[in-house]
């Protein structure tokens, strides 16, 4: 059995024997999504009345954690990053003021509805087809009570693909993608699995979930990189060139005739100088005031977004690529929320 065969085995799947309806399992696998996605739910539902009774807020992120690493095709720490970030968005040692003035205690601004809890559903025997699912379903919950907006901590770069998935049919249409990373992510099945994290975009632009995709950052890419972006009419922005396009990448002008805008951050987009805890370190990358610059200036309804990627494990002492992470997480929230 392949290394990805193996990712995928739980012991409730070693159940599946002569003495063990599948009947049963399967059932006890619907109660527990059905669990996680009722908690996901009121939560939201609790949020989404918090922010229409105070009243003001056309859009208002709303923080929603996907602490899945198992579709990494290197280390699994992404996992451990959710609760790493909110700890730092809330670190004594800065205010929770946005650089553009926007205030995170103010619930208009930014709420939280918790995490999917991934480990608990695949220690099930819940395989990815369906996590997927609840994923993408766990999004739509949010996205029901207006003005929330998902705002998601990864994870894995995987998990975008549910979450554009999700976006894109409840808004109903395609959006437009501003992916920043080191990697393109477009491989067709990468190690023969098609939700890995080096997969997630080819998934995307196969469904017909965005219209127009561009990628920032670029500086780890082979020939099925160049070739899937060509194949999906990708813009892909590599870091050898980016002082030719910084101008036109610090003035984006993104959205109009589809459904808003989605932005997908990997932390590694950075140079590992700002963000060293990634699982897959690539030299030569963004500076922090360079991503900001490129979020800041962007012009477009940003519907939703993803932070993915950060690696507490490799992450240093005093964690410093948490606060990067939860910086990012700050300055997106602001970006949609108004």
């Amino acid at each position: 059995m392949s290394i990805i065969g193996r990712r995928g085995i739980h012991y409730l799947q070693k159940l599946n024997a002569p003495n063990v309806p599948t009947d049963l399992i399967h059932k006890g696998q619907n109660r527990v999504i059905d669990a996680s996605l009722t908690l996901i739910r009121e939560r939201a539902k609790l949020k989404g009345e918090l922010v229409r009774a105070l009243g003001g807020a056309v859009a208002s992120s709303s923080l929603l954690g996907v602490p899945l690493g198992h579709n990494s095709s290197f280390l699994q720490g992404p996992a451990f990053a959710p609760p790493r970030i909110r700890e730092a968005i809330w670190c004594g040692s800065t205010n929770s003021t946005t650089e553009e003035g926007k205030e995170l205690k103010d619930p208009r601004v930014l709420t939280d509805v918790g995490d999917v809890p991934v480990q608990e559903i695949r220690d099930c025997g819940v395989d990815d087809d369906r996590l997927m699912n609840v994923i993408g379903e766990s999004v739509k919950l949010v996205m029901e009570e207006a003005p929330l907006r998902p705002l998601v901590l990864g994870g894995d770069h995987s998990i975008s693909y549910p979450v554009v998935r999700a976006v894109s049919e409840k808004l109903g249409g395609p959006v437009d993608v501003l992916h920043l990373d080191a990697h393109p992510d477009i491989y067709h099945a990468f190690e023969g699995n098609k939700y890995s994290h080096a997969s997630s975009f080819a998934r995307i632009m196969e469904g017909g979930y965005a219209r127009r995709l561009l990628q920032v950052g670029i500086r780890s890419i082979n020939h099925e990189g160049r070739e899937q972006g060509k194949r999906f009419g990708v813009e892909q922005y590599e870091m050898r060139t980016f002082s030719r396009d910084r101008d036109f990448l610090e003035n984006l002008k993104l959205g109009e005739g589809v459904k808003g805008v989605y932005i997908s951050i990997d932390v590694d987009c950075l140079d590992p100088a700002f963000a060293p805890g990634v699982s897959h370190i690539e030299p030569g990358g963004l500076s922090f005031r360079d991503v900001l610059n490129i979020l800041h200036n962007l012009q477009g309804d940003v519907v939703a977004a993803d932070v993915v990627e950060f690696n507490p494990q490799r992450d240093t002492v005093d964690g410093m690529t948490a606060m990067v992470a939860a910086k990012l997480v700050r300055e997106l929230s602001a970006k949609i929320s108004k």
